[in-house]
């Protein structure tokens, strides 16, 4: 399987968190999964992180590779993707997550029920 998690997903996950299901957690901790993590989640975090709003990792990149997680790149077709996509969901960090699920063939791990109308496959964080 290959998955993708949203910023709460991540944040749940890098704390140990018991806001994560369990279903959630035995996949992404399951080495045969594939389990990507956007450079959308990344920029949104510190935007959050500067503005007091959020506590998150200060070194991210260690804390993923620490957890054996692949970092996502946007690219150019990412963006061009998720500024085409119908305005079901309007928070643009999580657009460029739908996006990227898209055209990756990822499964997004979240509990945005937001994210249904674009057909992505999710699995339930």
């Amino acid at each position: 399987m290959r998955l993708l998690l949203d910023t709460h997903a991540l944040l749940w996950w890098l704390e140990d968190s018991p806001e994560l299901s369990a279903d959630a957690r035995e996949r992404i901790a399951d080495g045969s999964n594939e389990v990507a993590v956007s450079a959308a989640s990344a920029w949104e975090m510190a935007i959050k992180q500067a503005a007091g709003k959020l506590r998150a990792p200060d070194d991210l990149a260690g804390a993923l590779e620490a957890s054996h997680l692949m970092p996502l790149p946007i690219t150019l077709e990412h963006a061009f993707r998720a500024g085409s996509l119908p305005p079901h969901h309007q928070d643009p960090f999580d657009r460029m997550l739908i996006a990227q699920a898209l055209i990756e063939g990822l499964t997004i791990v979240t509990r945005d029920a937001r994210f249904e109308p674009y057909g992505v496959p999710l699995l339930a964080a």
